[in-house]
């Protein structure tokens, strides 16, 4: 089993002073601060190389801070079981030779130990995780047979079956045609009603705006974080994005790439 980190109940969920990141000898945040209510849904934008990815890495552990803290329900980052990391697609290997049963199991593993065999109650959790995000008749089909909404829906779901309480997700909608991307916004939607807290980094401003509750804009320092009103409005936007930002039949648009090298401008 993997240790238990005690959750204070008056605490934030994640709870983030003055933090600071280096990354391979660069400045890749600046002096962040900012604290997340439990269920909110919060979109992280910004233009590519702002920090999206790393400071998700930094909450769920995997990059240690310069400077300042991260405490998620008032401990440190590392071994919180509560948190999910769902990378970006493109950083993963989809011909490794396993099943969407397989992957959701993995998010049981902090329950089992390394070594430990899945018993029943395990698997109920797959199951009802499967069938919450609606891909339980794929739990069989290997990974690389899946579309790529069905890879993020298998993401969540092993997220869901590690009863995680903070997803970061980092652009789950990159690449997806807009129905998948319609019915992964619908299904945020139904992690919020189970109480869960979803950090997602996107490059799209007006889906930013509409399914949100919150959004951080970033570029190395919080530019903004609040209302879509507030942190969307050309003044602020143009503070991060710069020369990348321009006006298109009265529609705030970024010249911007998302992360994995496919075209995509936000659209406001």
């Amino acid at each position: 089993m993997y240790p238990h980190i005690h959750h204070l109940p008056d605490q934030p969920i994640l709870d983030i002073s003055r933090l600071s990141v280096r990354y391979e000898g660069r400045g890749a945040l600046e002096n962040i601060t900012f604290h997340l209510h439990a269920g909110e849904r919060v979109a992280v934008v910004g233009p590519n190389g702002a920090g999206k990815s790393t400071l998700f890495k930094v909450v769920a552990g995997v990059l240690p801070p310069a400077e300042g803290e991260v405490r998620v329900y008032g401990s440190g980052p590392g071994g919180h079981v509560c948190i999910a990391y769902l990378p970006q697609r493109s950083h993963v290997d989809w011909q490794f030779p396993v099943s969407v049963g397989d992957v959701v199991m993995m998010g049981r593993i902090a329950k089992l130990g390394l070594f430990g065999w899945p018993r029943k109650r395990d698997w109920d959790f797959v199951h009802a995780a499967l069938e919450t995000v609606g891909i339980a008749d794929l739990e069989k089909r290997q990974i690389g047979q899946l579309s790529g909404g069905q890879q993020q829906r298998m993401f969540i779901a092993r997220a869901l079956a590690q009863e995680a309480e903070l997803m970061l997700m980092d652009e789950p909608l990159t690449g997806l045609d807009t129905p998948s991307q319609e019915g992964l916004l619908a299904l945020l939607g139904e992690l919020q009603r189970k109480g869960v807290t979803v950090m997602v980094a996107t490059h799209d401003l007006d889906q930013a705006a509409r399914y949100f509750d919150r959004i951080l804009l970033l570029n190395h320092r919080m530019v903004a974080f609040g209302a879509a009103g507030e942190v969307l409005a050309p003044e602020v936007l143009l503070k991060a994005y710069g020369g990348k930002l321009r006006m298109v039949n009265g529609k705030v648009v970024t010249d911007d790439t998302c992360c994995d090298g496919d075209d995509h401008d936000g659209t406001l």
